[in-house]
């Protein structure tokens, strides 16, 4: 069996989801400092048979690619790099912060802890894996 993991990528922090081992359901994982990504994922890819990475594309409300996508760009050549038998596909990850917090709010989450910039991070992922899902 294997997973799909997410990686929602942020100048400071990158939020992670994966599936289960069905490609089913995406589920939050945790969040990461962006100067440890691949501490982590060569950590977590030598216990977890990871087969595709799912990296969020930041666009604008016109469909052009954000500013952001200039930090991410280097990040996903490093990726290939480092893990070159894993595909990297992108998902359109606009609005998933913004959904992300409302899924706070829903939840019944105290402002406290909706302030947690690591949790909007880790949710977002989430997001952006379930979307991919569901699209694929």
């Amino acid at each position: 069996m294997s997973k799909i993991l997410a990686i929602d990528f942020g100048k400071n922090n990158c939020g992670i989801a994966v599936t289960d081992d069905l490609q089913i359901i995406a589920s939050g994982l945790t969040t990461v400092k962006t100067k440890e990504i691949f501490t982590f994922l060569k950590k977590y890819t030598s216990k977890e048979k990871v087969i595709l990475f799912v990296v969020g594309k930041p666009k604008q409300m016109n469909y052009e690619d954000s500013e952001s996508e200039q930090l991410i760009i280097p990040f996903l050549k490093k990726l290939k790099n480092h893990f070159p038998k894993i595909p990297i596909e992108r998902e359109d990850e606009r609005f998933t912060s913004k959904m992300a917090f409302q899924t706070m709010i829903d939840s019944g989450l105290s402002k406290g802890k909706r302030k947690n910039k690591a949790l909007i991070d880790e949710i977002s992922a989430t997001i952006i894996l379930q979307s991919y899902l569901y699209n694929k």
